[in-house]
């Protein structure tokens, strides 16, 4: 008989696991949704956190940098968050439909619900639909994801979210702009569904805003597309924060679908936006990005596994990162091929920008093909500022500060007019400047 080997808990696991044990009986969902629960939190207890002997966490060791795990953030009052949103400038003037929730519980009335049923867009509370019978299926994990233990932590933890609809056919006027504020101290672990029907377009604006001070924040935004439907989605991460800030994404991609994702991080010292993107319907594409940018001793992580499991699917991927002073980077991305995905047509690029001699970047670029008739590629490559470049603008009287940044904005601008959605572009690249001004 095998058993298992127990593991000497750090403060952090052990911190998390009386913070399961106390908190469990208060947490939403059905009894089908707690067995979930407390599986999750049993494969933290048994597995820890995520380590570098973990293959897809080699390069961020989550269980080194979490010295201490802090209890999960308390209620806040529409007007504690309001207080935070219009502290926080994302998209300017940008015309949008919002919907905020704050510290892991959804604000109704801070959020357009209304006006989006009008647009046919269905807004519910995730804790509402935890509790229905079928609530569990909010809590499913895809294959390519495996035992991931970021992914364990949101499930055991999960605080509230919600559960976005878009009806068949409909085109949403506007993009929605979903707000994750954080007020006062405290862990975030949220979970959003959004399911896109047939024929629909929707476009997603995912924002942070607030610090959580040293807690974690664990968010699970899990997208359902239809066939012949276009979702599009830009995810803004910004700002200092001390506390580990985890991204997943859990896409299933229908036939003749669209999904477009861009991940932007600037600024957290610890972060990981990581993508589980599933062809499940033929002739479909998906198109990922990342804009990655960090300084002192931050990490900054953009993981992806594509998995083409079905015939005649097109993905591409094009990730930039500019790392400065001892910043670390890291890229993995894998690219599965099943053995019946004919004619699949696969691309994967990461490219990195050293601006400090003692940055370091990780790219870990993969292709697993077992079918004959496909189209696969990956690229990656790192270097420094071209200094041929640098002298032509400087040899036109541009001073070399100046210079700099054109060449950095140029550089990382690329990925940012690729994933071609322009009433992001300007803000965007407005980012990539305050960043490099060091602000």
């Amino acid at each position: 008989m095998n058993a298992t080997t127990p593991i000497n808990h750090t403060q952090a696991e052990g911190e998390l696991i009386a913070r399961f044990d106390g908190a469990k009986a208060g947490l939403a969902g059905s009894a089908a949704v707690t067995a979930l629960r407390e599986a999750a939190a049993g494969q933290i207890k048994a597995k820890g956190l995520p380590h570098r002997r973990v293959e897809e966490y080699k390069y961020t060791d989550l269980r080194a940098y979490m010295k201490s795990a802090a209890p999960l953030a308390a209620a806040a009052t529409a007007a504690e968050a309001k207080a935070v949103i219009d502290g926080f400038d994302s998209y300017g003037e940008l015309d949008r439909y919002k919907l905020v929730i704050a510290n892991g519980s959804f604000v109704s009335e801070l959020s357009d619900v209304a006006a989006l049923a009008g647009e046919g867009v269905t807004v519910t509370d995730f804790n509402e639909a935890l509790a229905g019978d079928n609530g569990a299926s909010l809590l499913s994990s895809p294959k390519t994801a495996g035992e991931d233990g970021t992914l364990a932590l949101n499930t055991a933890f999960v605080q509230g979210g919600v559960v976005i609809a878009v009806k068949e056919g409909a085109e949403v006027s506007k993009p929605v702009e979903l707000i994750q504020v954080a007020v006062g101290e405290g862990a975030q672990v949220v979970r959003n569904r959004i399911t896109v029907a047939k024929g629909a377009t929707f476009k997603l604006l995912e924002t942070f805003a607030g610090d959580t001070g040293t807690g974690e924040t664990n968010t699970v935004f899990d997208y359902d597309v239809a066939d012949e439907a276009k979702l599009a989605v830009t995810r803004l991460v910004v700002g200092k924060a001390a506390g580990a800030k985890l991204f997943t994404t859990i896409a299933h991609i229908g036939g003749e679908a669209e999904f477009k994702a861009l991940g932007f991080i600037a600024g957290p010292s610890f972060a990981r936006n990581q993508q589980f993107v599933n062809f499940i319907g033929e002739n479909s594409e998906a198109k990922l990005y990342g804009v990655t940018m960090a300084r002192g001793k931050d990490l900054a992580d953009q993981t992806l596994i594509v998995d083409h499991a079905v015939p005649h699917c097109n993905s591409r991927e094009f990730f930039k990162t500019v790392l400065d002073d001892q910043a670390r980077g890291v890229y993995q991305g894998r690219i599965n091929v099943a053995p019946h995905a004919q004619k699949t047509d696969g691309e994967m690029m990461t490219q990195a920008l050293l601006l400090g001699e003692d940055a370091e970047m990780a790219n870990k670029p993969e292709l697993e093909i077992f079918a004959d008739d496909v189209l696969c590629a990956h690229g990656a490559t790192s270097g420094q500022i071209d200094e041929d470049l640098l002298f032509y603008l400087r040899a036109r009287g541009i001073p070399e500060a100046e210079a700099r940044t054109l060449l950095v904005l140029a550089f990382l601008s690329e990925a940012i007019e690729e994933f071609d959605e322009e009433y992001v572009t300007d803000v965007l690249e407005g980012r990539v400047r305050t960043w490099l001004a060091g602000e």
